[in-house]
């Protein structure tokens, strides 16, 4: 159970912080970075819901995504060093990334084929939704980076890779279901 009485500690005024684990890291480490910009794109999913209203099923989809995306960040927050911990870590399962496979896959079902790439614009939900996608993929390069020389579970990189997909896939979706989609149209303004 996760209890914050306190919020602020000055423990982090000489640029570190600690990992749930308990060691303390630079606040510019790859791994706090890392987990940084997964919650920076769990804002912006909260943000894209605001204008989700509407759609409870997309919307009901986003929060499950938003908490999923605290547990990718309590994973990335406890390093798997291979020493026994006092406590289980919080590690995204697969059952997590088969879930968001399946929302995929659902949303999908319901768009127009792509006849080109697709421009982040149309609907506030979708241009808001475009933007989390770039976000959750600026995090994706920082856990592959991480996973360069630390230990990440292979599920938390495939949570985040799925994650831009779903991001993606629920942007054209509301776009009217890819009916709006702003698409671009190479060398147009030459």
């Amino acid at each position: 159970m996760v209890r914050l009485n306190k919020i602020y500690t000055r423990t982090g005024d000489d640029g570190t912080t600690g990992l749930v684990s308990g060691p303390r890291r630079a606040k510019c480490d790859l791994r706090v970075e890392a987990y940084g910009t997964v919650d920076e794109a769990n804002a912006l999913v909260g943000l894209a819901r605001l204008h989700t209203d509407g759609t409870p099923d997309l919307d009901a989809m986003l929060m499950r995504i938003q908490n999923d995306l605290f547990d990718l960040g309590a994973d990335l927050a406890t390093p798997d060093t291979g020493e026994t911990l006092d406590h289980e870590p919080l590690r995204i399962a697969a059952a997590q990334v088969a879930r968001i496979e399946g929302e995929i896959d659902r949303l999908n079902a319901d768009l127009e084929p792509l006849r080109s790439f697709v421009l982040p614009a149309g609907s506030p939900a979708s241009a808001a939704l475009h933007v989390a996608r770039t976000v959750a993929r600026r995090a994706e390069r920082q856990i592959v980076a991480l996973a360069a020389g630390e230990i990440v579970s292979r599920d938390a990189i495939a949570y985040i890779n799925r994650l831009s997909d779903f991001l993606f896939v629920a942007a054209r979706w509301a776009n009217d279901k890819g009916r709006s989609d702003v698409l671009w149209v190479p060398g147009k303004n030459r």
